[in-house]
């Protein structure tokens, strides 16, 4: 059925040349586990992505119940944990994913930084992968306020009173967070519409082209 499937499109698209295109790749001797231990600080950036479609998918599902509103966020979220199937196991996988995601690309990247990978010719895409993991962060940042409990209410004041201390530009930082003069609705509905959906579309948008150049330039060496 799946092959009849395959060839039906093949027919018509022409995938097989691309598939192989971009499955036929040779992995370096350095990065196999089978020939080198010190391999497995290369499976950083594939676990981080791994854990990043994690987030993904979950999250997606978390949205289909999560009522961006200061009335309904939290009962919605308390809906979610104790009346739907699975929904704390889902739940759980969503939350302490975003920490793990966090601690995996910070190791990702100091395996970049001490091994020099990112010297020439990949000074572009670490400024991509630093772009990431501010992006990351920002999904981390945003996140946190969704579930409308105490806890995120004044961990949110207290990272928005931060953000004000910023010279010169403090006050309009904290203007656009807040979306007002105190953390309140428009606040929630500013992070919730930055967590959905900005900063994944940005989040993707940059790994799309942080692989096309891994793609390109090659795994780096060994230090």
């Amino acid at each position: 059925m799946l092959t009849k499937a395959y060839e039906w499109l093949d027919e018509r698209l022409d995938i097989t040349p691309m598939w192989r295109d971009l499955a036929d790749h040779e992995v370096p001797e350095h990065v196999n586990p089978a020939h080198h231990f010190s391999a497995f600080i290369y499976c950083f950036g594939g676990l981080t992505f791994f854990i990043v479609v994690i987030q993904i998918l979950s999250g997606m599902f978390l949205a289909m119940y999560y009522v961006p509103d200061i009335e309904n966020a939290w009962a919605s979220v308390d809906y979610l944990q104790n009346e739907i199937a699975f929904g704390q196991i889902v739940r759980g996988m969503h939350h302490w994913g975003a920490s793990v995601s966090i601690v995996m690309l910070f190791l990702h990247t100091l395996r970049v930084f001490f091994t020099g990978s990112y010297k020439h010719p990949r000074e572009f895409n670490w400024v991509i992968g630093m772009l990431i993991f501010f992006t990351m962060l920002g999904l981390g940042l945003t996140g946190y306020l969704l579930p409308w409990d105490n806890k995120a209410y004044f961990a949110t004041k207290v990272t928005i009173e931060i953000a004000s201390s910023v010279p010169f530009l403090g006050d309009s930082i904290a203007s656009f967070m807040q979306g007002g003069e105190i953390v309140g609705a428009q606040t929630l509905a500013r992070f919730f519409a930055f967590h959905v959906f900005f900063l994944p579309a940005l989040l993707l948008g940059l790994l799309g082209a942080h692989f096309i150049l891994i793609r390109r330039q090659g795994i780096s060496g060994p230090l």
